[in-house]
C-alpha cells in the first residue's frame, strides 16, 4: 500500500497527480490500486522502485522527481478485476498506449489531477442479476487475438431516452466480458450493437440479440489494414 499523506498541500509540488476512477460504479477507487513508475532511458522504459504518495482524496502523486528538463516517465496501473484505459477523455483510443506518460513541468506550471479510468475486466465481480455478454476480439477468419481492444455498447433507455455507455477492454487472449445494464433497441428482441476498436480507423462491429444470444460466446473481428 502507498504511504498515506494527511495533508493535500504536501503534494502540491508533484509533477503528476493521478486519480483512479472505477468506470463501472462511477466512483474514485484507490483501494487495491497499484502503480508502477517507469523512466525512459535511451529509448528503453526502466522500472523504478518509487512508490506513489496517496492523499486523503484518493489522488496518487510523485513529488520530488527531479528537474523540468529531466527524463520522461510513465505510470502503469493495475487493480484486480480491472483494466486501465490510458488515453485521456477526449483523446482517440489506441490499444498500444501503455501507461500515462509525463515529464516534470517548470515550477510555474501548476499540475492538475489526471483521471485514470479503470474498466471492468474479464474477471470483474459483477453483482448477481447484471446481464453480460462475453466473447473474443480476433483477426478475421483466424484465432489471432486483438489484445487491449476497447469494446463498447451504447444506446438510450427505453422510457426516458437517457444515453448510456458500457465499455470494457480485452485481455491478452482477446477475451472480453461486457455488462448490458440498460435497455437495448426494442423490436421482437432487445438488440445491442457492440463495437471493438483497436485504434482510429481500425474497428469491428457485432449485433447481439437478447435473449437469443444470452450465454453464447461472441466473436468481433477487426481486420488488419
Amino acid at each position: 500500500m502507498s504511504p498515506f499523506m494527511p495533508l493535500e498541500r504536501s503534494t502540491l509540488a508533484s509533477p503528476a497527480w493521478f486519480v483512479p476512477f472505477d468506470d463501472f460504479t462511477r466512483r474514485v477507487r484507490s483501494a487495491g490500486v497499484k502503480i508502477q513508475l517507469d523512466r525512459l532511458d535511451d529509448d528503453v522504459w526502466s522500472p523504478l522502485d518509487i512508490e506513489a504518495i496517496r492523499t486523503p482524496s484518493g489522488c496518487f502523486a510523485y513529488p520530488g522527481l527531479g528537474r523540468p528538463d529531466g527524463p520522461r516517465y510513465r505510470a502503469r496501473f493495475t487493480a484486480t478485476g480491472y483494466q486501465p484505459l490510458y488515453p485521456a477523455d477526449g483523446e482517440p483510443f489506441s490499444a498500444d498506449v501503455i501507461g500515462v506518460q509525463f515529464q516534470v513541468p517548470p515550477p510555474a506550471v501548476a499540475t492538475q489531477p489526471r483521471l485514470v479510468r479503470l474498466l471492468p475486466g474479464v474477471s470483474f465481480p459483477y453483482a448477481p442479476g447484471i446481464r453480460t455478454v462475453h466473447g473474443f476480439v480476433r483477426r478475421p477468419g483466424t484465432t489471432t487475438p486483438v489484445a487491449n481492444a476497447l469494446v463498447e455498447a451504447r444506446g438510450q433507455t427505453f422510457h426516458d431516452r437517457v444515453p448510456w455507455l458500457e465499455r470494457t477492454l480485452t485481455d491478452p487472449t482477446g477475451a472480453f466480458r461486457l455488462a448490458l445494464r440498460w435497455d437495448g433497441e426494442r423490436t421482437d428482441e432487445e438488440t445491442f450493437r457492440l463495437q471493438a476498436t483497436e485504434r482510429p480507423g481500425r474497428a469491428g462491429e457485432l449485433v447481439v440479440r437478447l435473449p437469443r444470444d444470452a450465454g453464447r460466446s461472441q466473436v468481433i473481428e477487426i481486420p488488419e489494414q
